[in-house]
C-alpha cells in the first residue's frame, strides 16, 4: 500500500494545522455567541409580558430544537460558502400602487389569490407583489405582513393588519418558529387572511435554506387548511437554483416579472 508522499522540512507560512490555542479560541467565540442569542431570545420573551408558565414553555421548546439547529448549522458550515444576496436583503420596498395591477391583453393568466391558494412571485424588489396586495387586500377580513420594509398598505384599517418583522423590538433576531406563533391566530380566525411575505431572503441569511423552506411550506399548509392566502415576493438570486427550484414547487401559482408561471388545474 502506498504511503501518503511526506513533506521535509518546515512547512509554509498559513500551512500549519491550528493548534490547541485556536481550538480554544474558536469554540470559546461559538460558545460566547450561544449564550448571548440564547439571552437574547430571553429578553425578547419577557418583554412581551409572558408569564412565568408561558417561558418555560417556550424555553422548553426551544431546547427541543437546539439538537436540530445545530446539525443544520454543522452542514452549512462544512458545504460550499453561500454568497450572501446584500442586495436583495437591503432592497428597499416599492411604493403602494395607485391602481390593482391588471395583465396586458395576450399575456399570462393573472394571479389568483383566492382562499387556500399561494402564489409566489419572483422579483429583485417588491413592486409586483405589493400590486396584487393592493387588488386583493379588500377580499380577506385581515391581512399579516411579514416584512423588514412593511408597505403602508393605503385603505386598509388598522384593525384588520398584523405587521411583523423579523427583527425584534430590541434588533435582535426573530426565528420563522417565533413567527409562526403569531400568524396562526389571524389566519385561523373566521375568513382567513392574505398573508403577505417579502422577508425570505433575510431568513434563508439567517436561517439557511433547509428551515425557511420548512417556513414556507407551513405556511402553505397554513393557508390550504384555514381558508386564507399566501402572497410572497422572492429575489431570485438569493437562493441558488436547486433551493429556489424546491421552494417553487410549493406554490399553486409562480408569477416572474414580466409574466406567470403555470397554474394548477
Amino acid at each position: 500500500m502506498s504511503e501518503r508522499p511526506r513533506r521535509d522540512g518546515p512547512l509554509p507560512p498559513g500551512d500549519e494545522p491550528p493548534g490547541d490555542e485556536e481550538y480554544a479560541r474558536a469554540y470559546a467565540a461559538g460558545y460566547e455567541e450561544g449564550l448571548r442569542s440564547g439571552l437574547r431570545e430571553i429578553l425578547q420573551h419577557t418583554s412581551r409580558g409572558h408569564t412565568a408558565q408561558e417561558l418555560r414553555i417556550l424555553v422548553e421548546s426551544r431546547l427541543a430544537r437546539v439538537p436540530e439547529e445545530a446539525e443544520l448549522k454543522r452542514r452549512s458550515l462544512l458545504g460550499p460558502p453561500r454568497r450572501p444576496a446584500w442586495n436583495a436583503l437591503l432592497r428597499p420596498p416599492a411604493p403602494a400602487p395607485a391602481r390593482p395591477w391588471t395583465e396586458p391583453v395576450g399575456a399570462a393568466p393573472a394571479a389568483r389569490l383566492a382562499p387556500g391558494r399561494s402564489v409566489l412571485v419572483k422579483e429583485v424588489r417588491p413592486a409586483r407583489a405589493l400590486e396584487l396586495l393592493a387588488a386583493h387586500q379588500a377580499e380577506f377580513p385581515r391581512v399579516a405582513v411579514v416584512s423588514l420594509h412593511p408597505p403602508e398598505l393605503p385603505g386598509l384599517a388598522p384593525e384588520r393588519r398584523l405587521v411583523l418583522s423579523p427583527r425584534g423590538a430590541s434588533g435582535g433576531h426573530v426565528t420563522p418558529g417565533e413567527l409562526s406563533g403569531q400568524l396562526k391566530e389571524p389566519a385561523e380566525a373566521d375568513g382567513g387572511a392574505l398573508v403577505y411575505v417579502d422577508a425570505l431572503e433575510y431568513f434563508a441569511s439567517e436561517d439557511g435554506p433547509d428551515l425557511t423552506f420548512r417556513f414556507v411550506t407551513w405556511l402553505v399548509e397554513l393557508a390550504q387548511r384555514t381558508g386564507s392566502a399566501l402572497l410572497v415576493s422572492l429575489d431570485p438570486r438569493a437562493l441558488d437554483v436547486r433551493d429556489a427550484s424546491r421552494l417553487e414547487r410549493l406554490f399553486a401559482q409562480v408569477v416572474v416579472a414580466g409574466g406567470a408561471g403555470p397554474l394548477d388545474p
